[in-house]
């Protein structure tokens, strides 16, 4: 289920050595390609995420975050999501927001489309927080992936309001993002959508995901078969219906079962739960306010 990032779900693998977790970034260096998630062709197919569908309603909350490769060169046509959940401040994946990465944001972001280029409010980045235990760097997947960007001034688009608790398991979610439609594990058949894909998904047993930390992550299966969130899409938002609005409760981050079949669809993913990493996130924005 990558990301994008270029993490297009997320980094498929470090640049150590494979990782389910972060699909997009690591996986473009793996097979160095970093460059290839910047211009891959761009589609507009009503199936994305893939298998997944043009977006049904607005998502006033939704970030696109362009993605720089890390030498500097191609033509920046990847990206990471994100969710807004304050007039300045969005949430997004450790791994989009790591200057150690194959990739890095390129210092705007776009709030509030159903495009990826174009409409919604374009803002600065000023300020990127990594939560201090993801660690991009190490042998071993890292969990805590999660970090926060500061905008350089507020938006209008209402922010999402972040769940108190995870969902149970058997529990209706939706999954959002402008990862490539194409699943397939070389990124120069990726294919990345203009318009914003939603795929309606259910968190599944944290048993049924591989190398996952049950306590701040979340296993999650879609309703489609063969469908999943994938490169592109990491760090956007999954989020839960309650009281009849969405509430966010995870940031796209890997693949759950890469080690045994690297493409996306063919399994279930991994979320950061972002309710267990509620206090941090209101201590880091109070700390940069």
């Amino acid at each position: 289920m990558a990301v994008s990032a270029p993490l297009p779900a997320q980094h498929r693998q470090r640049a150590a050595r494979p990782r389910p977790g972060h699909r997009l970034l690591t996986r473009a260096v793996a097979v160095g390609a970093v460059a290839v998630l910047y211009t891959a062709a761009t589609g507009t197919g009503a199936q994305a995420i893939v298998r997944g569908t043009d977006s049904s309603e607005p998502y006033p909350f939704m970030v696109a975050i362009p993605m720089t490769p890390g030498d500097g060169e191609g033509s920046m046509d990847a990206m990471c999501g994100g969710a807004l959940i304050a007039p300045q401040w969005v949430v997004t994946a450790g791994h989009c927001a790591q200057e150690v990465m194959p990739a890095h944001p390129s210092g705007t972001v776009r709030v509030g489309s159903d495009h990826r280029n174009a409409g919604g409010t374009v803002r600065k980045i000023v300020a990127k927080v990594v939560h201090p235990g993801f660690d991009a760097a190490g042998d071993k997947r890292s969990n805590d992936d999660i970090a926060l960007l500061k905008l350089d001034r507020p938006v209008r688009e209402q922010p999402v309001r972040i769940a108190g608790s995870a969902p149970k398991v058997g529990a209706d979610t939706r999954v959002i993002g402008f990862g490539t439609v194409v699943d397939d594990p070389e990124p120069g058949r990726w294919v990345f959508p203009d318009r914003l894909q939603e795929l309606d998904t259910r968190r599944t047993a944290t048993s049924d995901c591989m190398d996952i930390n049950g306590k701040g992550e979340l296993c999650t299966s879609s309703k489609v078969r063969g469908a999943m969130a994938c490169s592109g899409d990491s760090g956007g938002p999954q989020v839960q219906r309650v009281g009849g609005r969405w509430e966010l409760v995870g940031v796209t981050s890997g693949d759950g079962d890469y080690a045994v079949d690297p493409h996306c669809g063919s399994g279930p993913g991994i979320w950061t739960s972002v309710s267990a990493y509620k206090d941090w996130i209101n201590r880091t924005i109070a700390a940069h306010h």
